[in-house]
């Protein structure tokens, strides 16, 4: 996820919230109470959403890197091993 998206995501979360206080504030009755809650709470739960992405994509890095060492580490070590000498075999 490229920074601007998570700016943008994040952002989107936190002015759902922010509009569900000045509906809080400023808007009377069931209709103000209702937008209320369904602003807060849909955006403090799109924000924990992308705060578990962020973490699984995280771990999706790391593993990706890992892979990576250990491909890495495999083909040098079959390089490594294709140059050494072999030990001349023994008659009989």
């Amino acid at each position: 996820m490229s920074t601007r998206w998570r700016i943008l995501l994040f952002g989107s979360a936190g002015a759902a919230v922010i509009a569900g206080g000045a509906c809080a504030a400023f808007v009377s009755g069931v209709t103000g109470e209702v937008l209320t809650i369904v602003l807060i709470s849909g955006g403090l739960a799109g924000g924990l959403l992308l705060v578990f992405l962020e973490i699984g994509l995280e771990e999706e890095r790391d593993l990706a890197r890992e892979e990576e060492r250990r491909r890495r580490r495999r083909t040098l070590d079959a390089v490594r091993r294709s140059h050494l000498p072999r030990w001349p075999r023994r008659p009989g």
